[in-house]
């Protein structure tokens, strides 16, 4: 691929990327400084292994801070270590220069806070016995995962109908977590045992009248 392909295919990403920005809804508005950090970091890793295809792609500084600014709208819903994460990903498994839709597929944030994959988590959540609060799960969110996509719609229903919402639901409650938000299963109250203390004799004989009352 010569420099002038190079430079038309990250133009038209930076377009897709842009129109995608748009529509893209959920998204923080404003960046954290650990995004900025981020990016920064990103395209620095990029410009040292893709020393070439890099200087042809962002051949100016607008160009380059363009295209950071469309990585920051587009990566928005994940924290600096997501990112960071996912484009080192990139970089292992591409020989060419990544795009930002390259790393947007390699976010994980169930990886990054050491909880179960969407798929891990919803075999869990399908092997789970009842009743589901007593469950020793490994995650809280896997039960209200679980529990927001519907056990009888769980247990009913093929994988191909079911794993996607619970996928779904299981990526929003990772994006609460990832904010600082945390997720606890309340248990029910166990019953406190009766207690009764013995009655004095006094107690005795007039329960024993009232009882006689009654013959």
């Amino acid at each position: 691929m010569d420099s002038k392909q190079l430079l038309n295919r990250v133009t038209q990403q930076l377009k897709q990327a842009s129109a995608d920005s748009v529509t893209q809804a959920g998204q923080n508005s404003t960046p954290t400084g650990d995004q900025l950090s981020a990016i920064n970091q990103i395209f620095e890793l990029f410009r040292f292994n893709y020393h070439n295809q890099f200087l042809k792609a962002f051949p100016d500084l607008d160009t380059m801070n363009m295209a950071k600014r469309l990585w920051l709208r587009l990566l928005g819903d994940y924290t600096g270590e997501v990112i960071m994460r996912a484009a080192e990903k990139a970089v292992k498994e591409n020989s060419w220069l990544p795009n930002v839709h390259e790393v947007l597929a390699r976010c994980d944030v169930a990886e990054v806070l050491g909880l179960p994959s969407a798929h891990a988590a919803y075999v869990e959540a399908c092997r789970a016995p009842s009743p589901k609060k007593e469950f020793n799960w490994s995650h809280a969110a896997v039960y209200f995962a679980g529990r927001s996509t519907d056990w009888f719609f769980i247990a009913n229903e093929p994988e191909e109908k079911v794993f996607p919402v619970f996928k779904r639901n299981y990526e929003l409650l990772l994006n609460r977590l990832q904010n600082g938000e945390s997720l606890e299963i309340e248990l029910p109250k166990a019953l406190p045992e009766e207690t009764t203390a013995p009655l004095s004799r006094e107690e005795q004989k007039a329960r024993m009248q009232d009882l006689m009352g009654g013959f």
